[in-house]
């Protein structure tokens, strides 16, 4: 029998992981205990959503990233530091392996900023850089 972990029936069924741990607990939803981890079977969890256990296998996921770095000429340390500051908290939610590093040439005045993220998250921090630096939403 095909087992799933609770993080990927969550994937599988659009739910937080948390819902999941909680229709197990509740005993709604099926699976085995191994260790500190629960595992769910494939026949149980199509039991559970009333769809063909064929229909439950995982879809391949696409992962697309984005690297590129932004070199902003003619910029004060003022500027650079403000673009920095809200370039980087921008960041506290985004998903994991979003990364963004700022490096500032006080003698160039010239900032770069690595950004290593996703499409969305990558095109979120080029929108926050134009607002700042041009000032149009």
């Amino acid at each position: 029998m095909e087992y799933y972990t609770v993080d990927q029936v969550a994937a599988l069924l659009g739910l937080h992981v948390k819902t999941v741990r909680g229709y197990v607990r509740e005993g709604r939803l099926p699976a085995v205990r191994i260790g500190k981890q629960y595992r769910i079977g494939k026949d149980d969890l199509a039991a559970f959503t009333g769809l063909p256990a064929e229909s439950m296998a995982p879809a391949a996921r696409r992962e697309v990233d984005v690297s590129s770095v932004v070199r902003i000429d003619g910029i004060g340390r003022a500027d650079a530091d403000r673009v920095t500051t809200t370039v980087t908290s921008s960041l506290k939610g985004a998903p994991r392996g979003a990364f963004v590093e700022c490096a500032y040439d006080e003698e160039r005045g010239q900032l770069k900023v690595v950004v290593l993220a996703g499409l969305e998250t990558s095109a979120t921090v080029f929108t926050i850089i134009d607002t700042l630096l041009n000032g149009r939403p």
